[in-house]
């Protein structure tokens, strides 16, 4: 088979389409020739040489793919060759074919092509397990969302507003505002132009925000923790400005708030398979009715990966990024 290749860190340049040897399913794996595969910003940290990918994974990047069920390992029950499948992975998503824990599968949702499937398993399995498992979002509440126009915001913006919170997002341009608005954002605000916190006060009248999905990091910490509501939860999964801050916990305590960071990759098989069983639960059926929709900005040509990597780093993306097979 062909996968894209890290030749060294580096540049997208060091991408190169690359024929490899084959992957072979372990006991409770199933191999998946891959229609699709989603583009993340872990894949980008991971060619630049700071996210190495856990042991055992494939050293290619991708973290999600969809596609078709080829073989089966001993001991797997739920599928079978012909399954058409999406995958939440360790890595190996950017390839023709990738092996994959039979727990981390889910059907394609009828409501979406096979390739628009490639589109949800990263962005669904991280927001749902972020927002709602570890931040517990409620109805009524009022969630901030850095990053409305990225996959992961558009995803989270459709998740919240299908859960009755009221959603408040950043993005740095009108065009993403806009769209962060048609996918349900009640509060719209350019980081660019606007302080958050300041904005997020006139626009709950003091209350503040009662859940903080976070990609920025540490140069948004001291803000993130003035907009927390008392009670506020804050999960940080992202740290594109810096992994480094001070923290008032006077503050913090005051609020009686909680930061919570995380990160999905390199969890035990085990926890990734009771997040995509949740997804399966929860999203799914949501997804299946067309009440949350794929965002996608542009699909590529697996060898074209070094292109999808340039438009994510110059952030003029509004939703994913896609590979796929030629």
């Amino acid at each position: 088979m062909h996968a894209v290749v890290i030749t060294e860190p580096g540049g997208p340049d060091v991408l190169r389409w690359t024929e490899v040897a084959d992957p072979v399913p372990g006991p409770g794996e199933v191999v998946v020739d891959v229609t699709a595969a989603g583009v993340n910003r872990a894949d980008l940290m991971q060619r630049q040489g700071f996210y190495p990918p856990p042991a055992g994974a494939p050293p290619y990047p991708g973290l999600e793919c969809s596609g078709t069920v080829s073989a089966i390992g001993s001991g797997v029950t739920k599928f079978k060759a012909g399954d058409e499948v999406c995958a939440l992975l360790s890595g190996g998503g950017y390839a023709e074919k990738v092996a994959v824990p039979e727990g981390q599968l889910l059907p394609r949702p009828e409501s979406v092509t096979l390739t628009e499937a490639a589109s949800f398993p990263e962005t669904a399995c991280t927001v749902y397990s972020n927002v709602f498992m570890t931040a517990r979002l409620q109805p009524g509440e009022i969630i901030l969302i850095h990053g409305g126009g990225s996959g992961i915001g558009t995803m989270a913006i459709q998740q919240a507003k299908n859960a009755g919170a009221t959603v408040a997002v950043t993005a740095g341009s009108q065009e993403k505002l806009e769209a962060c608005k048609r996918l349900g954002a009640d509060i719209a605000i350019n980081y660019r132009e606007e302080n958050f916190t300041e904005s997020l006060k006139r626009a709950t009248d003091n209350h503040g925000v009662d859940v903080i999905l976070d990609i920025i990091g540490a140069a948004y910490l001291a803000d993130n923790v003035d907009a927390l509501a008392v009670g506020g939860r804050m999960v940080t999964i992202g740290m594109q400005k810096g992994s480094k801050a001070e923290l008032d916990l006077g503050k913090l305590m005051t609020k009686r708030a909680t930061i919570s960071a995380t990160t999905l990759r390199a969890r035990p098989k085990e926890q990734k398979a009771e997040i995509v069983q949740a997804v399966k639960e929860h999203v799914w059926p949501l997804i299946e009715d067309r009440k949350i929709t794929p965002v996608i900005y542009r699909e590529l040509p697996f060898p074209d990966a070094a292109e999808a990597h340039r438009i994510m780093e110059a952030s003029t993306n509004i939703g994913k990024i896609l590979l796929r097979a030629q």
